[in-house]
């Protein structure tokens, strides 16, 4: 069977059962012997700094929690195989018919994974207090005014000599007031 006609498709699972449903999955592709029908499972992640007590910390997420992708073509079989896999709640389609996602909608998501370093991740907002925790303006308290979560960056309006100047920050010079 060729590669080009497996196509890919989304995988209901327990929700915090990705990593079991993979394992289970690809034990049952060996011991039936359907590995070439089922080619790739993955489970989509990505890396986000987060800062926890005031430390960098690399945390790897889920991008889609409680899914799982399948490369597989599709028949009886294979969807017998994965539809019986311990922690597996269904294909996601409709009316029942598992419908294969896009080759732009893999695409994103494999890109998403494959990005060059961690993602840091934004939870804040404009108009929430911070106080700068790194760099020239240590220890200052200012006001968000802008958020570039692609960049990691925040704009903060700080009061420097009786004048609010907005100052750009990265989002890891900063805490949350």
């Amino acid at each position: 069977m060729e590669e080009n006609e497996k196509q890919w498709y989304v995988v209901h699972t327990y929700s915090g059962h990705e990593e079991r449903v993979k394992k289970n999955l690809e034990q049952r592709l060996k011991s039936m012997d359907s590995e070439e029908e089922i080619s790739q499972v993955v489970i989509p992640t990505e890396d986000e700094i987060e800062v926890r007590s005031g430390r960098r910390q690399t945390v790897t997420k889920k991008i889609l929690p409680g899914y799982v992708l399948v490369q597989m073509a599709m028949s009886d079989k294979s969807w017998n195989i994965v539809r019986n896999t311990p922690g597996v709640t269904g294909f996601v389609g409709s009316g029942g018919k598992p419908t294969p996602l896009r080759e732009e909608e893999v695409g994103q998501i494999l890109k998403q994974m494959m990005s060059e370093g961690p993602k840091v991740k934004v939870s804040l907002r404009k108009g929430q207090s911070v106080r700068v925790t790194d760099g020239p303006f240590i220890d200052f308290v200012g006001v968000v005014d802008e958020v570039s979560p692609d960049k990691g960056k925040l704009k903060v309006l700080l009061s420097l000599f009786g004048h609010e100047t907005p100052v750009e920050l990265d989002v890891l010079q900063v805490e949350q007031l």
